[in-house]
């Protein structure tokens, strides 16, 4: 839910937002059931509030009725849930289930292209050209770490190279 929920908002936000909505509502079918106003009041701070009120209630609904209230532990399983794209299926199943996963996003797309890891710009291509770089032990962390990188080091509009600890390794392809 938090994942979801992330859309279009920072982690800090969702993660002041989501203890108070988990408390009111803690299991998928009391989300479900669910005043779809009184979801609205508690994530109204996260922005398209309206949107995202409605696309929680359906992900409930469906986690609820198809997978007994359980999230799925499988990939196909979570993409074909509400809301839930092929990055949100892997953040959950590298980090909530443990399994071996590459989360593209903006941070490690910009990142693998700007280090030489890939050229390519579509996520699911990016996600290929890692996993043949990547033992599976390695993916998960890989992809945090890279996130953390991207976010306070190596940023889109001023990476730090002089004080990079990878400064050595990186070709900085598109540095500008």
């Amino acid at each position: 839910m938090a994942t979801v929920l992330s859309a279009q908002s920072t982690d800090v936000q969702v993660n002041r937002t989501t203890p108070a909505l988990f408390r009111e509502f803690p299991t998928p079918s009391a989300l479900a059931a669910a005043p779809r106003e009184r979801v609205e009041s508690l994530i109204r701070r996260l922005g398209m509030f309206r949107r995202k009120a409605e696309s929680l209630q359906r992900l409930a609904h469906q986690i609820d009725q198809d997978h007994g209230g359980e999230v799925p532990r499988s990939l196909d399983a979570l993409v074909r849930l509400s809301g839930v794209g092929r990055k949100t299926a892997n953040v959950i199943m590298g980090t909530a289930f443990g399994e071996p996963a590459i989360t593209v996003d903006t941070h490690v797309g910009r990142l693998s292209r700007r280090m030489g890891l890939s050229s390519e710009t579509a996520p699911a291509k990016v996600e290929q050209d890692l996993s043949a770089l990547l033992a599976p032990a390695e993916r998960t962390m890989f992809c945090h770490r890279m996130i953390h990188h991207g976010r306070q080091i190596c940023t889109a509009r001023r990476p730090a190279c002089p004080g990079c600890a990878l400064r050595g390794l990186c070709p900085r392809i598109d540095v500008p």
